[in-house]
């Protein structure tokens, strides 16, 4: 059948945008999402996001990863959803509510010259009970757990913004063991959903530098819920204050942990393509 679809971008973080609304779209999208995603034999991206209806806000958001699984929430694809919906005419207002299965996440269009030049998004309250993340850690929060690798012992910072993060510090993130360590926490069997992994270097009380292994992805060039994650922690284990510029492998996020505890993530996105994929279920 043949799909229509648009790819976008936040930071290099890139997805393919399929509006179910207005289109008959594939029974099965996690199949569909694991061929449209492989980036030598499909069009290539970190995720699938679907346009859905819904019964209780302006409008949902599905996720699904590279490898097919589902995602609760995504940073960078929520401003890139943002962006196509009201420009498409699916919303007609710059503030709105965004179905999620990680909640209601409100994001709003901030405009330049040529449109849509920044989204803030409103995150909403970070997650620090290890039930709620999940990690199987008898501890009230997970901040600084210590944790024996093959690497030595690490310190790890366990945060959901709608999805698990686990954050390690690092003084230098070239040292970083990224590529044996990354999966490794990935599927560590004390985190049973899996998680997200940030490995982060503390540049200054304002700067952080983030590389990111995404769970159901591997690496990605950005990650929004993880730079809000690796702000919180940052500022948990007192290294940094509330507010933090991120500078991710894709370019910068700004984070802000705000007065009422809800954490406001600010960024750009950009379009790259839009076709027709030919998917053979």
């Amino acid at each position: 059948m043949k799909v229509e679809f648009t790819k976008m971008n936040g930071l290099g973080n890139d997805f393919i945008m399929v509006d179910g609304i207005n289109n008959v779209l594939p029974e099965d999208l996690n199949d569909f999402a694991k061929k449209v995603c492989d980036r030598h034999f499909g069009i290539g991206a970190d995720g699938v996001l679907v346009i859905l209806p819904s019964k209780i806000f302006d409008i949902r958001m599905r996720i699904i990863n590279s490898d097919g699984t589902d995602a609760q929430m995504c940073g960078n694809g929520i401003r890139c959803f943002a962006t196509y919906v009201y420009e498409h005419g699916l919303v007609d207002h710059a503030e709105m509510k965004v179905e999620t299965d990680a909640g209601m996440i409100r994001p709003r269009l901030i405009f330049g010259e040529n449109g849509v030049e920044k989204v803030e998004v409103d995150m909403g309250l970070p997650r620090l009970d290890p039930t709620a993340i999940p990690v199987n850690v008898g501890d009230p929060k997970v901040i600084g757990y210590p944790y024996m690798s093959d690497h030595g012992e690490i310190e790890l910072s366990c945060v959901s913004m709608g999805n698990p993060h686990t954050v390690t510090f690092w003084k230098n993130l070239a040292d970083a063991p990224f590529e044996e360590l990354g999966p490794k926490l990935e599927a560590d069997p004390m985190f049973p959903e899996e998680t997200n992994v940030e490995f982060v270097e503390i540049l200054s009380d304002k700067e952080i530098r983030v590389r990111v292994f995404e769970r159901g992805c591997g690496e990605t060039l950005a990650c929004g819920t993880g730079a809000c994650a690796s702000t919180v922690a940052s500022v948990l284990n007192g290294y940094t204050g509330r507010e933090l510029t991120v500078h991710l492998s894709g370019g910068d996020l700004l984070c802000r942990w705000d007065e009422n505890d809800h954490v406001i993530m600010t960024g750009p996105v950009s379009y790259v393509a839009k076709g027709v994929y030919e998917y053979n279920e």
